[in-house]
């Protein structure tokens, strides 16, 4: 299916940085969340929210960014700290630590979503269902994405029996099953309910790479 060509700016005037995350919703694994500012004449042919984009495409479209983009910066936020101020919180810590690395300052922040502390000296507008609706954004989503699964392949190595190369610490049924048998690791959020996740059906429905496009 293809989708109408994303808005290339909010205000038309400004320079904007859209900034995203990605692994909220993961029982295992940091959030991380990319700011991301593209020049006017970016080539934005294909750049589209990433859960719309093939694992191969992103990775050929985080090159282009990285190389095009005005200026962009991606950070992490472990699990010991979501433990400590929950994944909401800790989902705008990361974009705050990502638009803290910028090398042009903006002057409007674009946030996917519906919730974000005001960034000290910058205005910002959420926008639900951002990534699929601003470049910016959406460019900073393929960046969250690209570098949290990298992440998650790495550390695959130390804890093989998760699956973490397949299904990136979201909840598939591989993953509960492996928490069922082997207990957590120093990687897990501990404070998810996963024995109470465990038994719910619902997520027996999607298949053993779930988290791939997500």
């Amino acid at each position: 299916m293809k989708h109408l060509p994303l808005a290339k700016s909010f205000s038309g005037q400004f320079i904007e940085a859209g900034c995203d995350e990605a692994g909220r919703g993961c029982l295992a694994g940091p959030v991380f969340a990319a700011a991301v500012i593209l020049p006017p004449g970016f080539p934005d042919n294909e750049i589209d929210d990433s859960k719309r984009l093939s694992a191969r495409v992103r990775y050929r479209l985080r090159d282009l960014i990285l190389t095009q983009a005005t200026a962009w910066a991606v950070a992490r936020i472990d699990a010991p700290v979501i433990d400590e101020i929950n994944i909401l919180n800790a989902s705008i810590q990361a974009m705050h630590q990502a638009i803290d690395q910028l090398e042009t300052t903006p002057q409007l922040l674009l946030i996917d979503g519906n919730r974000f502390h005001p960034y000290p000296r910058i205005p910002h507008q959420c926008l639900v269902g951002g990534d699929a609706r601003f470049l910016s954004i959406a460019a900073a989503s393929i960046l969250a994405k690209t570098y949290r699964d990298d992440f998650m392949i790495r550390i695959h190595e130390e804890f093989p029996q998760y699956g973490w190369n397949r299904n990136k610490g979201y909840p598939s049924p591989e993953h509960r099953c492996a928490i069922d048998r082997y207990g957590l690791t120093p990687y897990h959020r501990k404070s998810f309910r996963h024995t109470v996740q465990l038994k719910f059906p619902f997520f027996t429905t999607f298949g053993p790479n779930f988290g791939e496009n997500r």
